[in-house]
């Protein structure tokens, strides 16, 4: 299987408008059903062999449950605790039908859950509600499970990114609000948010941190690309150089973005060192702009004991 297969946005622009919209019905359950966790990692939705995963759910009758994107058979799969499963095609249908069918399905296995705002959040039709919208009805099984392939080859690269950092990090998730995969470090620092900030950026910046992801494009940026940004951006972060030659730094609301073409980095002699030779010059830049103490929260092949890292007589 190629590493990093093409995915340019023009080519799965409908497909990819629907699926976000799947993905923001359920990911708003998941918001209502789960336990909240600091930044909001309760939330984003994980990697598995077929897809995405809610991971486990709980309400407090004792219904636990799960709800999997299936991109290999392409179904939508909801699961409780007792093994009972209700499953439906994810092809051919509206985010209206997709809706429907999920809080069906949720009734099935006896999960009673409302979702406070059963809109989208941040695109431009966040005042239409899901069961009303019958215009967005693009999936593509071809382009859907493209798309999981290349969230699952970037996930790796980001896993064996995460394993050099010791302190506080998140797991590597799939954010269903922006359509991105994440990881992100923590100073330990708090920041204190301007009182216009809302809810949602206030908690995912309540402490200093250096974020590294992938995305697939959007209206402002239409090509799919890696990521990296230092929250708050500390100066003189952009004037650090960054690997390989073709990243850059990118103005993008009032900060930057260090950005690694996506198409880039697949015609790089060897992406996969590309990458994350891309990800550690942002996190230098963002951490020795800021001073962190980067030696102290290095984690060199993912082992923490002196003893165990040191090489062998």
């Amino acid at each position: 299987m190629e590493l990093f297969p093409p995915i340019p946005l023009a080519e799965w622009r409908d497909c990819k408008e629907t699926l976000h919209r799947f993905e923001q019905v359920v990911g708003k359950i998941r918001l209502a059903a789960s336990v909240r966790r600091n930044h909001w990692w309760n939330v984003p939705f994980h990697l598995t062999g077929r897809g995405l995963t809610t991971r486990p759910m709980g309400q407090a009758d004792g219904h636990a449950f799960t709800i999997d994107f299936d991109f290999v058979s392409h179904r939508l799969v909801a699961a409780a605790l007792d093994g009972t499963e209700v499953s439906f095609p994810l092809s051919g249908r509206s985010v209206a039908s997709f809706h429907r069918a999920t809080m069906e399905a949720l009734a099935t296995l006896g999960v009673r859950v409302e979702i406070p705002v059963p809109r989208p959040f941040g695109l431009p039709d966040e005042s239409r509600p899901f069961a009303e919208d019958t215009e967005h009805a693009a999936y593509d099984p071809v382009q859907a499970n493209r798309y999981w392939r290349v969230l699952s080859q970037v996930a790796l690269v980001l896993e064996e990114f995460a394993a050099g950092f010791s302190g506080k990090a998140s797991p590597v998730h799939h954010f269903w609000h922006t359509f991105d995969l994440a990881h992100t470090r923590f100073s330990g620092r708090h920041v204190e948010q301007p009182t216009e900030a809302d809810p949602v950026s206030r908690e995912a910046y309540s402490r200093e941190a250096i974020s590294f992801g992938f995305w697939f494009g959007d209206d402002e940026f239409p090509e799919p690309a890696f990521y990296s940004y230092t929250a708050p951006e500390p100066p003189g972060l952009a004037d650090r150089p960054l690997a390989p030659g073709s990243a850059e730094w990118v103005a993008r609301s009032g900060s930057h973005l260090a950005v690694l073409g996506y198409d880039a980095a697949r015609a790089e002699a060897d992406p996969r060192a590309s990458v994350l030779s891309f990800y550690d010059r942002a996190y230098q830049a963002g951490a020795g702009c800021a001073g962190w103490d980067v030696a102290g929260l290095a984690c060199p092949g993912g082992i923490t004991d002196q003893q165990l890292s040191a090489p062998s007589a």
